[in-house]
This record gives structure tokens, sequence and C-alpha cells, in this order.
């Protein structure tokens, strides 16, 4: 079987579940409300702009987790799972088109939240993010795009090992909320490879740890692809 209708019969999945698609809207208006809330708040000099501007990318991401999670989830609740793989049997090639059509949509949604987030974080900043240059802007939007993709792609992957939509935001969310907010500030370097914080420093016009815009992007595309592939093994492995 071609990959082609495989894709297109998992992109119909997403456009035809009311969770889904408003859990994309969800990304949106979330990360341009806070956005704009922590540039209405951020009036010190040494405030970064940048991030400033978003600001609401962190609370965004749980919107994404919401959407990649809810999407791998669905198969696995009255026997829909077993109903996509008698149409197609290569499990990691429905994999594959599941991680697809989550990872399209996610991206396309999350360089139009970029875009939203920026303007709305210029618009509230004023004069502070006269500084900005285009590049940092660019550099923002794309990596606001990319960031948000693989925390969704993440979500799948591991919704697919456990099995469970609850277990999964149970899991992913207290970490995002409280591990790496509270705990990693107390852990020095080895903080900057969570997952979130080495994607989010190219939300940052400048930042002090180890790690760069893209390199940080590149250790969460890690920590995703860890994921993604964890979940293919467990499809293929265990019985549906």
């Amino acid at each position: 079987m071609e990959f082609a209708p495989v894709l297109r019969s998992e992109l119909l999945k997403i456009r035809t579940l009311r969770s889904l698609v408003g859990g994309l809207c969800g990304v949106l208006l979330s990360t341009a409300l806070f956005s704009a809330l922590a540039g209405a708040d951020s009036g010190g000099a040494d405030a970064d702009p940048l991030f400033s501007a978003f600001f609401g990318v962190a609370f965004g991401q749980i919107a994404a987790i919401a959407f990649g999670t809810t999407a791998v989830a669905a198969e696995f609740r009255g026997g829909a799972l077993r109903a996509s793989l008698a149409a197609v049997p290569r499990r990691g090639w429905w994999f594959a088109g599941k991680a697809v059509a989550v990872g399209v949509p996610m991206l396309l949604v999350g360089l139009l939240t970029g875009c939203v987030s920026l303007a709305v974080g210029r618009a509230v900043l004023g004069a502070r993010a006269a500084g900005l240059t285009w590049g940092e802007q660019a550099r923002g939007v794309v990596g606001c795009g990319l960031y948000l993709t693989l925390m969704a792609l993440l979500a799948a992957g591991l919704t697919a090992v456990l099995r469970s939509g609850v277990a999964t935001l149970s899991l992913l969310i207290p970490f995002l909320l409280i591990v790496s907010f509270v705990i990693g500030d107390m852990s020095g370097p080895v903080a900057d490879l969570l997952p979130d914080r080495a994607g989010q420093v190219v939300l940052h016009r400048t930042w002090d740890g180890s790690l760069g815009p893209w390199t940080g992007l590149a250790v969460t595309a890690l920590w995703t692809a860890a994921a993604l592939a964890a979940g293919a093994w467990s499809l293929r492995r265990r019985d549906v």
C-alpha cells in the first residue's frame, strides 16, 4: 500500500474530530493571549523582548501536547486501532502516517501562532521591542512553529507507548509545570537538556546556557525522535 492514501486517511481523522481541531485552535489562542499578558507585564529594562513576545508558548505547548496525545489516544478506544491496522497492515507505515498527520497541521498552526504572537507581542511591548532585528523575529516565528510541532510529536510517541491519553497528560503536564520550572532551576546545566527548556532557547534573544537556539531545538528533536521510535517499537511488538 502506498503512503499517500495512508496519510490522507489520517489527515481526514484530524479534520473530522472536533477535539483535535479545537486543540489546534487552543494552541493559537492560548499562546497569543499569554504573550499579550506577558508583554503588558514585562516592564523591566532587562526583560528579554523576544521571549516576552513568545512567552505564551509555555502555555500553548500544553494545547499542542493535548493535540498530539488525543490524535493517538483516539486509536486506542473502541477498537479504532484494530480497524486502522486492518486497513493498513504495515504497522510502521501506519504510525508514520499518523506522525506526519500530527506534525504537518501542527507545524502550520505553529508558524501561524508564531506570527500572531510576534505581532501581538510587538504591539503590547511598543518601544521595548524596537531593538529586535528581522533575523531575531524570524528565528522566533520559525522556532515557535518547530518547537510546538516537536512537543506535539513527543506526546504522540509517548501516547503510543503508554496507550492512554490520560497517562500521557498526567506525565507530561506536571513535568512541564513542576519539574522543568521548579526542579530545573535548581539542577544546573543538566536542566538545559530537558526537552522544553532546550527547545525554548530559540525564543530568547540571548541565553546564558550551553545550548544555542538551533542546538537547543536539536536536543528537543532527539527527545521527540526517541519517543516516536519507542512508540513505533511498542506498536509493532504489542498486541492490538
